[in-house]
């Protein structure tokens, strides 16, 4: 049903994707140390160039399975590179930018915030 759901809205779920890298992320050698971008598959610094490079970023927002973003121009937001970073699917607003990256957003949002410093 979600799947559906989800394509009627244009989203394209690769839930084997999602499902990799909650294993992955599980299954670190040293559970006791907090994740980092080497424990994902997710590219923190391909998704700041996709959102149009940390100039054009105004705010990221960590959000369950996504990290909402306010971009200054939307133009400069290529979803092919976040799809190629990561991303499950894109979502936008004018210059709201919601980057769906699954239940790796907490970690993916600190470390572009890191990145953006």
């Amino acid at each position: 049903m979600i799947d559906v759901l989800a394509r009627t809205e244009g989203i394209d779920l690769d839930l084997p994707r999602m499902l990799r890298r909650v294993t992955s992320s599980e299954e670190r050698s040293d559970a006791s140390r907090p994740a980092t971008l080497e424990d994902t598959m997710i590219d923190a610094a391909a998704i700041v160039a996709g959102l149009g490079g940390a100039e054009n970023i105004i705010e990221v927002e960590p959000c369950a399975t996504r990290l909402r973003t306010e971009v200054r121009d939307a133009s400069l937001v290529d979803e092919a590179v976040l799809k190629r970073a990561g991303a499950i699917a894109v979502m936008r607003t004018g210059v709201a930018v919601q980057v769906i990256v699954g239940p790796e957003a907490d970690t993916v949002g600190s470390d572009i915030e890191e990145l953006l410093e």
